[in-house]
């Protein structure tokens, strides 16, 4: 049997690269000049065409004006998708930086060339945005979305002031941003006298070996010291900067435009936040259990990803694609056709490199294709990374024919794919799995993720609701004030379950959603759950599903959450549902409690 070091070399995984030359019709960064110079003409001849005029547009009017609009956005997301994703790869890269800051900067151009068209969309009165979008034209390609561009009425500006906002962006949170992404890209782990990006050295905290993920953890927490305060004055920026924003917009609270941009309303995500905090002993029972199964009288943070397996399986690449391929296909042969088709056709950047981003993601690329981007480490939670990416990616081509405005959906749902499709491919390897020890070790796995996924996200949450208002009301936060609501936030989840050591105390330090997406993570504790009782239907209806749970993914933005959950049975305005949920999780839990007393009862 291979080791993960002849895993990690295999010329399969190594040459699983992306091809982006689609994206700019084989022209490389010419052609995202190209694509920029077409879009920002094109752009300026719509705004002399409508500027002052949409209230006069009739319903054909308004139905050429959005194909228009839909056209120009496909070029400049064709321009800045090839930039990012080029970017992303090699962070190091000093033209491809430049690249991605040429695209900012005329995108922001072009943003600020249409602003005028969002601004007097909003200002129309009710009566009259109703009879245009009813007016007999075919509208239903961007009718979602126009309704939906209402909604920030209460917190739009005057287009001078808007267009100020847009582009001194560049020159503020998106240069910090981009700032904090090469600084965390550049850290490198000292491991048994070889350095490693972080992601790698994060992923050896899985070890089975205790004194490993001590080494680990240590080494990890040196690394994030000699930038920290570097890394903690760029937060502070961007606490400060979006404070600035939401009194301008006069939003209420630091949540606010995330909630009004995910289309939950506040009550909703108070209500998830409060359901998951009310269930933190979920994670303490399990942690409790977790330091029996792996010997420890209790754990420690860096001991929380720990498996508990003795030998954890290796998974080659091929063998990690085959396994989620067929079990999409089992699912669904068209689920199953499409997800191959990523790695047939060079939609995914797989093997760990230098300055290489970590994670994971799915980018959705408007006229083209997703595009996923792994680190894969041979490790079985990897085969479930690419499960989750590849459910993302299924979404995008299903949704592909709602087009620019409605392929994409809020946060709130956008998990709601990669977590099932995740869920299939661990039912199928716990189907698989002897009964006993390899049973339960499949469970503790499971049931890191759903910890991971459902309360961390929500302890996180926490954490950046305590900077968030901490920063508008105390000003600057030093580095031990933020050091002290993470320790805070994560405490109210471990309770006396974990030990929480110094060195952890940094490691909010390195976590890109608090710097480019503030408020996001509470989306994957949300996904999560609604993935978890959509799947709770499909083990109750069987195949019946499959067709309608297509037709939500298809669906992509065109409805709102509420009304995607009605396609599948799923009524998210019903306060319970986050219960239903939680009990799932619950319910793994049980059956590890029962298995653990079943292989070595207690003394």
């Amino acid at each position: 049997m291979a080791n993960a070091e002849e895993l990690l070399s295999d010329p399969e995984l190594l040459d699983t690269g992306w091809d982006l030359a689609p994206i700019v019709h084989g022209e490389g960064p010419a052609g995202v000049e190209r694509l920029l110079e077409e879009a920002l003409a094109r752009g300026a001849r719509f705004a002399d065409r409508h500027s002052g005029r949409v209230t006069s547009l009739d319903s054909d009017g308004l139905r050429e004006a959005m194909l228009e609009l839909a056209a120009i956005m496909e070029l400049v997301d064709r321009a800045g998708s090839y930039a990012m994703l080029q970017f992303t790869t090699d962070s190091a890269d000093p033209e491809r930086g430049a690249l991605l800051q040429r695209v900012q900067e005329r995108g922001t151009e072009l943003e600020t060339q249409l602003l005028f068209f969002e601004l007097e969309w909003a200002a129309l009165p009710d009566e009259r945005a109703d009879e245009l979008l009813s007016g007999g034209a075919d509208l239903q390609f961007c009718a979602h979305h126009l309704r939906s561009a209402r909604r920030y009425r209460p917190h739009l500006l005057s287009e001078p002031e808007e267009k100020v906002m847009a582009e001194k962006s560049l020159a503020s949170s998106a240069s910090w941003t981009r700032l904090f992404g090469e600084q965390i890209a550049a850290i490198r782990v000292r491991l048994d006298d070889a350095e490693a990006p972080l992601d790698v050295a994060l992923s050896r905290l899985l070890s089975p070996d205790g004194s490993e993920r001590q080494r680990t953890a240590e080494a990890v927490s040196q690394a994030l010291e000699p930038g920290l305060r570097t890394r903690a004055f760029i937060y502070n920026t961007l606490l400060y900067d979006k404070s600035v924003d939401d009194r301008l917009r006069r939003y209420p609270h630091w949540l606010a435009a995330r909630n009004l941009a995910n289309e939950a309303s506040d009550e909703s995500v108070m209500a998830l936040i409060s359901a998951v905090r009310e269930r933190y002993d979920i994670p303490q029972r399990w942690y409790r259990l977790k330091a029996r199964l792996l010997g420890l009288d209790r754990l420690r943070d860096y001991d929380r990803s720990a498996t508990v397996a003795t030998t954890e399986p290796l998974f080659s690449f091929a063998e990690a694609r085959e396994l989620v391929v067929d079990t999409y296909a089992r699912f669904s042969p068209e689920a199953g056709a499409i997800t191959r088709r990523f790695f047939d056709e060079g939609w995914i950047d797989a093997p760990v490199r230098e300055n290489k981003r970590g994670g994971a993601f799915c980018a959705t690329v408007y006229g083209v294709h997703p595009y996923v981007m792994l680190n894969f480490t041979a490790r079985r939670r990897d085969v479930l990374t690419v499960a989750h990416e590849l459910g993302h990616g299924l979404h995008a081509v299903l949704a592909e024919r709602q087009g620019v405005f409605h392929q994409s959906t809020p946060l709130t749902v956008a998990e709601t794919a990669s977590v099932f499709g995740e869920t299939l491919v661990f039912e199928r390897l716990l189907s698989e799995a002897d009964a006993g020890t390899e049973r339960l070790e499949l469970l503790a796995g499971r049931i890191d993720d759903a910890v991971a996924t459902v309360f961390r996200q929500i302890a996180m949450n926490r954490f950046e609701h305590l900077v968030h208002t901490r920063r508008r009301e105390a000003g600057e936060l030093s580095v031990a004030a933020l050091s002290d609501a993470w320790v805070e936030s994560q405490s109210e989840m471990l309770g006396d379950a974990v030990e929480i050591t110094p060195g952890y105390r940094s490691w909010w330090s390195y976590i890109p959603h608090f710097i480019n997406t503030p408020g996001y993570v509470y989306a994957y504790a949300y996904g999560q759950l609604l993935a978890l009782s959509v799947y709770g239907r499909y083990r109750e209806e069987g195949e019946d599903l499959v067709p309608r749970y297509l037709a939500m993914l298809g669906a992509g933005g065109s409805l709102t959450p509420e009304e995607l959950g009605k396609v599948v049975g799923i009524d998210l305005t019903d306060p319970e549902f986050w219960q239903s949920g939680l009990k799932l999780v619950d319910e793994q839990l049980i059956q590890a409690e029962s298995l653990a007393l079943q292989i070595s009862p207690l003394s």
